[in-house]
């Protein structure tokens, strides 16, 4: 579980710099008007916000109550894998050494 721990600290860390930096440096609008121009642009994010989907079920399921989830889930549509990262981090310290728990969160007392 440590190793996780760190990819997970690592995620989050890579992302929180890769978004600052985004968000700084870069033009959202004009940069995201050449990447949806672009097909293969298109293709990346279908491809991300499947993922983003895919990561939010986990997370609906695991976390059981609504507003805990839907705030989750828009970070995770906002903000992306940074929302993921921080998500994974605090389930893993909060799972106390228990990959069932990890998994499977308040839903873990029922299986």
């Amino acid at each position: 579980m440590k190793i996780a721990k760190l990819i997970a600290l690592a995620g989050w860390l890579a992302m929180t710099g890769i978004l600052i930096y985004g968000f700084t440096v870069g033009d959202f609008a004009a940069e995201g008007a050449k990447l949806l121009a672009m097909p293969w642009g298109i293709v990346s994010l279908v491809d991300l916000y499947v993922g983003f989907a895919l990561f939010s079920c986990w997370i609906v399921f695991r976390e059981k109550a609504l507003l805990p989830s839907a705030i989750w889930v828009v970070l995770m549509m906002v903000l992306g894998f940074w929302a993921g990262a921080l998500y994974t981090l605090i389930a893993l310290q909060t799972s106390g050494g228990d990959w069932k728990r990890f998994w499977y969160g308040n839903r873990s007392k029922s299986v």
